[in-house]
């Protein structure tokens, strides 16, 4: 049998994210992070850590502070091509219906990535994904849903799984093929319903490729109907449910996650008290995307008030899409969910910590410092945690640790 590999991080500051430690933050001083095999072994303060630590490399962190990694749990990484122009023409006052008209739109990316076969997909995307991994991210979802057919939905997921083979970084993906009509089914959504609940999620289940559905529950994407038929699927091949919901109108999607003990409810900006309670009272976590809202000009902002005052977990990610949301800027979202919709800064690092663990149903193994999480960890040159979120443009960054190991030195 091997030795474990065993590393001591001394002389830092432990921002744990850990709800047992009731200091803001999770805050421990004085404490040292043994880690063990790719794992957290143990928290102890430094004196008793270093009389028991036995053989191993003891890495002096020399006074800053480590957070957990940060988890990137809603994403669009993997897309072929971008829309810049169409943005330039929505700023000119060209609206969206006659870009759409126009051959743009969701469908210009649609177009985009069916053009690239999966080596040129998973190419595209990789800048995307260092981009984020500088900034900190060791886990990140991946979503589909822009293939729209069986042979493309599968092709952006096995991307996905390429990208992190590649890199040390964690990728939990996402089916979405009930994204958008595809031309194919253009005026009969119920038909390509069923094409994904028939042929798409029993095929990514069977291959193994996704870990949940999601469904753009929306006017303009599936009515609620469409979106439990969908649901009804996934569940039956085993695959965990999230959902678009709430982004532009009132639809009670999230009711509706809820109803299905699904992960996380996305966007909610149109959430009312009830489906608050909804929310409050099965456990999906209010996944909030102000990178959309800041760039499609929205204003009818998420109740984060009333989300706080329930007790309902928020998470906040980039939605890294090429409409609405085109930035590889974690710390970027988590200042503008700070800014735009009033979370603290306690609450951004939470909501890219602990509870986006909760929202891709990592709970128990990521997102915190203490025993038994992966060791995922970060070294920030800081001297207070605010300052991650606070300050865009340099980045303090100085560890990125994937499984015990120094994986970039800033």
């Amino acid at each position: 049998m091997s030795q474990p590999q065993d590393t001591l991080w001394i002389n830092a500051r432990l921002a744990t994210c850990d709800a047992a430690v009731t200091a803001p933050y999770g805050a421990l001083d004085g404490h040292a992070l043994w880690l063990r095999d790719g794992k957290i072994h143990a928290v102890l303060p430094q004196d008793a850590a270093l009389r028991a630590f036995g053989n191993g490399d003891i890495i002096d962190a020399k006074g800053g502070w480590i957070t957990p990694g940060f988890i990137d749990c809603h994403t669009h990484l993997v897309y072929g091509g971008n829309r810049a122009a169409e943005w330039e023409k929505r700023l000119t006052g060209v609206p969206y219906q006659q870009i759409a008209a126009e051959g743009g739109g969701i469908i210009s990316t649609v177009r985009a990535t069916r053009g690239l076969d999966e080596d040129e997909l998973a190419l595209t995307s990789l800048p995307r994904l260092k981009a984020l991994m500088k900034e900190g991210v060791t886990t990140i979802e991946m979503k589909s849903g822009y293939g729209l057919t069986l042979a493309d939905e599968l092709k952006q997921l096995r991307a996905a799984r390429r990208l992190e083979a590649a890199l040390p970084v964690e990728v939990a993906t996402t089916l979405l093929s009930a994204h958008a009509l595809p031309p194919e089914f253009a005026g009969d959504a119920d038909g390509y319903i069923r094409h994904v609940c028939e042929v798409i999620i029993p095929a990514a289940a069977q291959e193994g490729l996704a870990e949940a559905v999601d469904v753009f529950c929306e006017g303009v994407g599936f009515s609620p109907a469409q979106t439990r038929c969908v649901f009804e699927a996934a569940q039956a091949h085993g695959l965990k449910v999230k959902g678009h919901v709430e982004q532009l109108s009132n639809l009670h999607g999230a009711a509706l996650v809820a109803e299905f003990g699904g992960l996380s409810a996305d966007h909610i900006e149109y959430l009312d008290d009830a489906g608050v309670a909804a929310l409050a009272a099965s456990g999906p976590v209010a996944v909030l995307l102000p990178g959309a809202y800041y760039f499609l000009r929205e204003t009818q902002k998420p109740p984060v008030d009333k989300l706080r005052a329930a007790g309902v977990a928020m998470a906040v990610s980039t939605d890294l899409n090429p409409g609405t949301s085109p930035f590889a800027s974690i710390r970027l979202a988590m200042n503008q969910a700070c800014v735009l919709f009033g979370l603290t800064p306690e609450e951004a690092l939470l909501g890219t910590t602990r509870h986006a663990a909760l929202a891709l149903g990592r709970a128990a193994t990521h997102g915190q410092l203490a025993a038994g999480y992966v060791a995922d960890l970060l070294l920030w040159d800081i001297e207070h945690p605010a300052e991650i979120v606070y300050g865009l443009g340099t980045n303090p960054l100085t560890r990125r640790v994937f499984r015990g190991v120094v994986q970039h030195e800033g």
